[in-house]
């Protein structure tokens, strides 16, 4: 069963992310959150670091939530991120504390050409 306070908190943190409203965006974390993007092998802790170094990022972003599942503390985000321009398929692990974000581990995905030897299995999707 959902919770439907996390869920409305995380549409606001989406919604604020795609505005580039950095304060609204941040609201949802701890001030001990700790995030994690395992493919730089960075990991960012506390609320205004991550803020500080998502508003320092230079590039124009997009997001657009594909969907959001989970119940309890745990809670996943699949999300197109598009840095000027180019998407990036993500995936966002919340976990909660309290009510807010204690850790966030994201995975960025990067498109790719479809395979040739699968072709007469595939439904492009848009």
């Amino acid at each position: 069963m959902q919770d439907p306070k996390i869920r409305a908190a995380l549409d606001r943190h989406w919604a604020a992310s795609d505005a580039n409203d950095f304060a609204a965006e941040h609201e949802i974390y701890r001030e001990d959150a700790v995030l994690e993007y395992p493919q730089s092998g960075e990991r960012i802790r506390g609320r205004a670091n991550i803020q500080a170094s998502r508003a320092a990022q230079p590039n124009q972003k997009r997001f657009t939530v594909r969907r959001i599942v989970g119940a309890g503390d745990l809670w996943v985000t699949e999300f197109i991120l598009t840095y000027d321009g180019r998407p990036s398929y993500t995936v966002s692990i919340m976990e909660f504390r309290d009510g807010k974000i204690a850790r966030e581990t994201q995975y960025f995905a990067d498109t790719f050409e479809p395979g040739a030897s699968r072709a007469q299995w595939v439904e492009l999707m848009p």
